[in-house]
């Protein structure tokens, strides 16, 4: 939802009111007509037809033959782009390979993007569940995943409360924390593991674990390592994982310290 008082003063309509339809078209799999584009986005049927077409011409969009436009796959370039600007130095993204070969768990790099908890990288582990949603640009349930809960953990109490307000704390499961006090005690716990985890919160069975790669000033340059796994392994072997997670953790640090150097 876009707050209306954030509204810049030069703000270029037309531009937009093209992101509306792009985004209203992502909406819909099946694809929209003209006319369904334009009362969704609470615009003219001229207009909207403009629009579109300026988009199928750069292919954001596609016109499929019943006269439906579906997003187009200029769409995917700018999503790997994202991706990969968002992982970092090729170095990372094998840093977090070798940790899922070894350990068989799919692992995640987390952090703030635009104030807002995102998953930045991930790489695919044969043991863990399949979490379909859970992806590079992901930024939900910050306070149901142990990703989100070691980045909410960095923040001063004052921040943390204005983001919990700000984005809501979803009940995804029933084993969810919902308050914020309650969210603030399994923060404490964390700190005093050594290891953010979350047992069912996100998704029943499947429990996550996270520690801090990076802890800058910045908020945005910090930057957290979770995996997720089966709820009953990690009853059986937290310390394992708290361990290979910080071991890991090391390698992902020294592989943007040394991308950081190859570009200075």
């Amino acid at each position: 939802m876009r707050d209306p008082l954030a509204e810049p003063s030069d703000l270029i309509r037309s531009v937009s009111r093209a992101l509306r339809v792009l985004e209203s078209v992502g909406r819909a799999p099946r694809g929209l007509t003209v006319k369904q584009i334009a009362r969704r986005c609470e615009l003219t049927v001229a207009t909207t037809y403009h629009l579109v077409r300026t988009l199928a011409y750069e292919g954001y969009v596609i016109r499929r033959e019943d006269g439906t436009y579906i997003v187009g796959l200029e769409i995917a370039d700018r999503y790997r782009e994202l991706v990969s600007a968002f992982r970092g130095p090729p170095a990372v993204g094998e840093a977090l390979r070798r940790a899922a070969v070894d350990t068989g768990y799919s692992h995640y790099l987390g952090r703030f993007v635009g104030g807002r908890i995102a998953i930045t990288a991930s790489a695919d582990g044969p043991r863990s569940p399949f979490l379909d949603d859970v992806a590079p640009g992901f930024d939900e349930a910050g306070h149901a995943t142990a990703l989100g809960k070691a980045l909410l953990a960095t923040l001063t109490a004052d921040q943390r409360a204005r983001y919990l307000r700000d984005y809501g704390m979803r009940p995804f499961t029933p084993a969810t924390l919902t308050t914020p006090e309650a969210l603030e005690a399994d923060l404490a716990a964390g700190e005093r593991r050594g290891m953010q985890l979350e047992m069912g919160q996100f998704r029943q069975g499947v429990a996550c674990g996270a520690v801090v790669v990076i802890a800058d000033r910045d908020m945005e340059r910090r930057l957290v390592l979770a995996c997720a796994l089966p709820a009953a392994e990690m009853l059986t072997s937290a310390r394992v994982i708290r361990a290979k997670l910080t071991t890991a953790a090391r390698s992902v640090a020294d592989a943007l310290s040394a991308g950081d150097a190859a570009t200075a």
